[in-house]
């Protein structure tokens, strides 16, 4: 998929996206000090700064363009610069393109939305929920062996996250929108790594 599409892809399938028409370029995550290097003394975009809100999860044309220094997890799926035309765009697979969809706090957080979607959408039992979960990132159902091993690691990780609710609590706190109060730590976290990696799947970003 493009680089865009990625990224609204996660924020739909969580429900974090908003779909509101036209407005004004909005600033999501990015590392901090990112324009530094390339800002002119005295102008605005000299110093970058996050939006907060909802204009974190705007659909990704709306996001602001800095020509020398482009959003780099755009730019690490192969959105062009915009410094010259591109008729077609590069289709490349690096581990970089991994550790964004690992690490980048946008997809984090859209993966512990997704898993409270599964919570309170999925239904009552581990299958069904895994059933909803897997139909939703990939547009099919699950193999059984993808079911056996999914539910093998959910019961890892409830015991693990179990045991370390510092660690449970630290993977549902990454953005800016608050984890939903009414459900379990240990329970949201554990379905957040499945999520997770539902949201990682090379089926779940390819262009079939």
């Amino acid at each position: 998929l493009d680089a865009e599409v990625i990224r609204d892809q996660a924020l739909a399938i969580s429900g974090l996206m908003v779909g509101t028409i036209g407005g004004k370029s909005v600033r999501p995550y990015q590392p901090a000090g990112l324009w530094k290097p390339v800002g002119f003394g005295g102008s605005n975009t000299s110093v970058f700064k996050q939006d907060s809100g909802s204009n974190l999860y705007r659909r990704s044309m709306y996001t602001f363009w800095k020509r020398t220094s482009p959003p780099p997890s755009m730019s690490t799926f192969d959105a062009p610069d915009r410094e010259t035309c591109q008729v077609r765009r590069a289709r490349t697979n690096t581990p970089l393109q991994a550790l964004v969809l690992m690490n980048d706090v946008q997809f984090v957080e859209a993966a512990r939305e997704f898993a409270v979607r599964v919570l309170t959408e999925g239904g009552e039992d581990v299958d069904t929920r895994l059933v909803f979960a897997f139909r939703t990132a990939t547009s099919r159902h699950p193999t059984e062996t993808e079911t056996r091993r999914l539910k093998q690691l959910l019961v890892e990780y409830q015991s693990q996250f179990a045991n370390d609710p510092d660690a449970a609590k630290a993977i549902i706190s990454n953005g800016n929108s608050k984890p939903i109060e009414n459900v379990d730590p240990t329970e949201l976290s554990a379905w957040t790594i499945i999520t997770h990696l539902l949201l990682n799947l090379s089926e779940t970003v390819t262009k079939a």
